[in-house]
C-alpha cells in the first residue's frame, strides 16, 4: 500500500515546452537548497563537457575519463557515454561541489546547465521539432521554483550557454540519433564501441592514433590546413572526429567524401 503522503523527489512536468515557452527559477546562494541537487545524481557527460572540464584541471582526457567518469550505455543505442563518478559520500555528491558552490562552475557539464529543464530525448535535435523537446523538472527540495525570475526556454539557454554546447555537440547528437533508428539486434561490435568512445570523448588519445598510426595513409590526402588544425584544436578534432564514426559505422554505402578511402594502386 503506498503511502500518499510521501512525495516523490522529483516530477517531471507533463507540459511540452517549446523555446517561446516560459517558467520562474532562480538559483543562488541564500537558497535553502543550495547544491542539494549536486547530490546523489547522474550527470551524463557530452564529448563537449569531457573537452571543456579536462581543459579546466589542467589534464588530459586519457587521465581525466578513468579519474572522474564511469561508463555506462546510453539507453536505446548501446553506445558507451561517460558519467561523472560520484564520491564515496554519504550524499553521493558530484566531486567538484562544495558547500560554496561548484569548483568548475564556468565549465560545469550541459546537463548541469539546462537545469531545470530537461532535454525529452536524444531521438532528435531541438531545432528538427520546436515541439516538446524541453521539459521541466519539479524537485520536492528545490526552492529555486518559487523565486519570481521568469524565463522563456530560450533565453534560459541563451544564459546558460547551453545554445553553445549543444551546437559543438551537434555532430554527435546525430550518431545517437542515427543508431536510435537502427533494430534493436543492429549492435556495434565492442571494437567499434571502443572506437566510437574514443573517437567521441577520449580526443586526446584519438588524435595520436589519427597522426601516429596509419590513419592518414588510408585515405585520399586531406585539406592540409585541416590537419593543423586538428592537431591544436579539440573542437575541430571533435567535428573531425564524429564525421570520420558517422562515415565509418553508420554511413557505409554513402561516406563523407572527405574520409574516401585510397584507391588501389595500379600494378
Amino acid at each position: 500500500m503506498t503511502d500518499k503522503s510521501v512525495k516523490k523527489k522529483a516530477e517531471i512536468i507533463p507540459v511540452q515546452m517549446t523555446e517561446d515557452s516560459t517558467f520562474k527559477f532562480r538559483c543562488h546562494k541564500d537558497v535553502s537548497c543550495f547544491t542539494r541537487c549536486c547530490r546523489g545524481i547522474d550527470i551524463m557527460l557530452t564529448p563537449y563537457d569531457v573537452i571543456r572540464m579536462k581543459k579546466c584541471l589542467g589534464m588530459t582526457s586519457d587521465d581525466f575519463l578513468p579519474m572522474y567518469t564511469e561508463l555506462r550505455l546510453l539507453e536505446k543505442t548501446d553506445l558507451p557515454m561517460p558519467v561523472m563518478r560520484l564520491l564515496d559520500d554519504e550524499k553521493k555528491s558530484c566531486p567538484f561541489v562544495r558547500d560554496s558552490g561548484c569548483l568548475i562552475y564556468e565549465d560545469r557539464p550541459t546537463a548541469c546547465r539546462y537545469y531545470p529543464l530537461g532535454v525529452a530525448s536524444l531521438a532528435q535535435k531541438p531545432q528538427d521539432d520546436e515541439s516538446g523537446f524541453y521539459f521541466l523538472l519539479q524537485e520536492d527540495i528545490c526552492k529555486g521554483h518559487e523565486e519570481s525570475t521568469e524565463w522563456t526556454v530560450k533565453k534560459w539557454r541563451e544564459d546558460q550557454g547551453v545554445d553553445l554546447h549543444d551546437s559543438i555537440n551537434a555532430g554527435w547528437t546525430d550518431i545517437v540519433v542515427r543508431k536510435k533508428s537502427f533494430p534493436q539486434d543492429h549492435k556495434l561490435s565492442e571494437a567499434s564501441k571502443q572506437m566510437y568512445f574514443m573517437a567521441c570523448y577520449n580526443l586526446d588519445s584519438f588524435r595520436t592514433f589519427v597522426f601516429e598510426s596509419t590513419f592518414l595513409k588510408r585515405y585520399n590526402p586531406f585539406d592540409p590546413k585541416l590537419l593543423e588544425r586538428i592537431k591544436v584544436d579539440d573542437i575541430a578534432l571533435l567535428d573531425f572526429s564524429t564525421k570520420w564514426v558517422t562515415s565509418t559505422f553508420f554511413k557505409r554505402e554513402n561516406p563523407d567524401p572527405m574520409f574516401r578511402p585510397l584507391a588501389p594502386q595500379a600494378g
